[in-house]
């Protein structure tokens, strides 16, 4: 899940990275490493989602603003896999009032399906500078 933009709250979002429901999946960003997604991993998401015509969103925090984290960098660092911290779009999160875009929970079944079934196809055609 990712914190989405709140109309009465838009101020707390960066202007370009405002997460809104029903717009897709958002790929969390954080240079601080917060999250565990790379500009590979962002890069791999998104293209397979242009492949499928799904839509994806970016997130990061406002620079003068804290940041949450989650599990991604941690598990990313005990296995060695590339990761993506992603997820939809939701207001009130750790509320017992939490909501989403229904049209989000298709899109991210759809795309977590597609990344499965085109994953390799697009990371034979990325080559990456060490």
């Amino acid at each position: 899940m990712a914190h989405g933009v709140h109309p009465n709250f838009m101020d707390k979002h960066e202007e370009l990275h405002r997460p809104e429901l029903q717009k897709g999946l958002v790929i969390k960003h954080n240079a601080n490493q917060r999250y565990a997604t790379s500009g590979i991993t962002s890069f791999l998401f998104k293209e397979v989602g242009k492949i499928h015509n799904l839509p994806t969103q970016d997130f990061a925090v406002r620079n003068d603003m804290g940041c949450g984290s989650t599990i991604g960098p941690i598990l990313a660092s005990g296995v060695g896999i590339r990761t993506v911290d992603c997820g939809i779009a939701q207001l009130s999160m750790h509320s017992i009032r939490e909501m989403c875009g229904k049209e989000d929970i298709d899109i991210a079944y759809k795309h977590f399906k597609a990344f499965y079934q085109s994953f390799s196809s697009v990371d034979k055609m990325l080559t990456v500078d060490n």
